[in-house]
């Protein structure tokens, strides 16, 4: 890939080569060259490998633009002509297929986009910009990582920070709301301790196959049943593993639970939720080891600041017109 590629050419190099959660280092190498390519100052391995770039431009506001880097363990499946086929070995040992499924890709092109146009057009504008490029957003842990790198000493501090995100719309439409635009997000393990042996002869095991089913069933009735109609949740079971052989009853089963919301109350109401449903579905399975739920990654609601964003949907609306839309909040 030249040095200047184009941005086109540069997202199919990109989408090509995902990369998990802090081991981006291809991907950070990309953007640190482009922005060293404009003669910004930039610091490398911020959090990891997180990227900063400063581009200052006299007196003015100091603005932060982010944009995420990291994929997921996904198989890409679109039959694109630049489609994924990187594969790692994951934590258990198996091959594990990954793609930009969520698109970062093209969040870091926008974010080198926007850097190049700023960079060539210093005449209309004055203040400073920091491109962030940002590990590990799908982990909830490279933002964190970042600043206790410490970087809000080591560039400019932000008077704002503006991030995007792509979305299902047609072509050319944006979204920009006031308040909360993304939910806040709970990712849970929880592993339910049976007692193993052969499958022909259930009644001396506790099966935790059987448990984790009811739990599965049980957990779709927190917030069916359980949240104000109208009130943003929602809950989902992922992933749900157990056992080696058709013939064998396991020891324990895992579910990954992944939990949105936006209010505080919400969240407390359904993490309450479903400790006890899968503490009581324990009980009833007669287990005598209590389960386990670990929280994996947390973070609240994204909550955009009003005054900000009137702002910018006000230029934006100047530059696009009906084109700028308010979605409301994401889950």
């Amino acid at each position: 890939m030249s040095e200047r590629a184009s941005l086109e050419d540069l997202y199919r190099d990109l989408h090509a080569h995902p990369e998990l959660g802090f081991e981006e280092h291809r991907t950070a190498g990309v953007a640190a060259e482009r922005m060293r390519a404009l003669g910004l100052d930039v610091i490398e391995g911020i959090g990891g490998t997180g990227i900063a770039a400063v581009l200052e431009n006299g007196d003015g506001p100091v603005v932060w633009l982010r944009a995420d880097m990291d994929a997921l363990p996904v198989e890409e499946l679109t039959g694109l002509e630049y489609a994924s086929t990187v594969s790692v070995v994951g934590p258990d040992g198996t091959d594990t297929k990954l793609m930009h499924a969520c698109g970062h890709d093209m969040h870091v092109i926008w974010l080198i986009g926007a850097m190049e146009e700023l960079a060539t057009a210093l005449s209309e504008w004055s203040g400073t910009i920091v491109a962030i490029f940002q590990p590990a957003e799908e982990t909830i842990a490279g933002a964190r990582a970042m600043i206790a790198d410490g970087l809000l000493d080591r560039v400019p501090r932000p008077s704002v920070v503006l991030g995007q995100h792509v979305a299902p719309f047609p072509a050319g439409i944006i979204s920009v709301t006031s308040g909360a635009a993304m939910a806040g997000v709970d990712d849970l393990t929880i592993v339910l301790h049976g007692r193993g042996g052969h499958g022909s002869r259930p009644e001396t095991t506790i099966d935790p196959v059987l448990a984790a089913a009811s739990t599965v069933v049980r957990l779709q009735s927190v917030v069916s049943r359980e949240v104000t109609p109208g009130k943003l949740a929602v809950l989902t079971v992922g992933r749900l593993h157990a056992g080696t052989k058709s013939n064998i009853i396991p020891d324990h089963a895992e579910l990954d639970v992944n939990i949105r919301s936006v209010e505080s109350e919400v969240r407390d109401r359904v993490l309450g939720s479903v400790r006890r449903i899968v503490e009581a579905e324990a009980t009833a399975s007669g287990m005598t080891v209590p389960p386990q739920i670990t929280v994996n990654a947390a973070a609240p609601a994204t909550v955009n600041s009003p005054e900000h964003t009137e702002r910018l949907r006000n230029r934006f609306v100047t530059e696009w017109g009906d084109r700028v839309i308010d979605y409301g909040t994401v889950s």
